[in-house]
């Protein structure tokens, strides 16, 4: 009878203990939350992810957690808005306008194939949210401003480049982004079906170097005049 006594109070101290760290370092405590809840989400979808799973994987007890998010939906937009910052986030290093259309075009179609490649997790939270029909990404009002940055520097790289003769004046700077980031999400989210109805592996290094060629050319052909 008293061993379970001990690890009741060996459990609550390393709570008290979880907790009190938590208060010392709210920004890290927050971030290992995101963490812990990318990854769960990533893997079992918004149906099948648990609170109880993503706080033991950030380490901390379920109280914190509802602390810091309110509740698993709203812990759920606030990955799915990272996810989307961290991708804009990181094409910030591309530095678009300093680059000549054309190049800045195949950087930033490159970059994003590699993106996905790096970030799996980010096209299953895409996967996910996509069955969902966009039900908790509409409730974001940080996500605007970010993608029509994103457009701006797209539209500013066509104008650059209908100037010099280079692109067609009808290309939509949405239909590039599409096709640029289409040809990647589709590569990837289907790989293994792909792979085994033709019997050719595309998670293979010199197919996946291809393909990242092969979406350079066809994003850049898809604009020329």
């Amino acid at each position: 009878m008293e061993k379970p006594q001990a690890d009741a109070r060996g459990r609550n101290a390393n709570g008290e203990r979880a907790e009190r760290s938590a208060q010392r370092d709210p920004e890290r405590t927050r971030a290992s939350i995101l963490a812990a809840a990318t990854q769960e989400f990533a893997e079992n979808g918004m149906g099948g992810a648990r609170v109880d799973a993503i706080a033991e994987r950030a380490g901390i007890n379920k109280r914190m957690l509802y602390h810091y998010f309110g509740d698993k939906e709203q812990l759920y937009l606030a990955v799915l808005e990272e996810a989307y910052i961290g991708i804009r986030t990181a094409e910030k290093s591309i530095n678009l306008s300093d680059l000549e259309p054309e190049q800045g075009i195949a950087e930033l179609a490159m970059f994003t194939w590699r993106y996905f490649l790096e970030h799996p997790e980010f096209l299953s939270l895409l996967g996910t949210e996509n069955l969902h029909r966009a039900r908790w990404l509409r409730q974001s009002t940080r996500l605007k401003e970010l993608h029509s940055q994103l457009m701006g520097k797209l539209s500013d790289l066509l104008d650059r480049g209908r100037a010099k003769g280079l692109f067609r004046e009808d290309v939509d700077p949405l239909h590039l982004y599409l096709t640029m980031a289409s040809l990647g999400y589709f590569y990837l989210s289907n790989q293994y079906t792909l792979s085994t109805i033709f019997g050719r592996d595309l998670a293979e290094r010199d197919n996946l170097e291809g393909w990242e060629r092969h979406i350079v050319h066809v994003t850049l052909a898809s604009i020329r005049r």
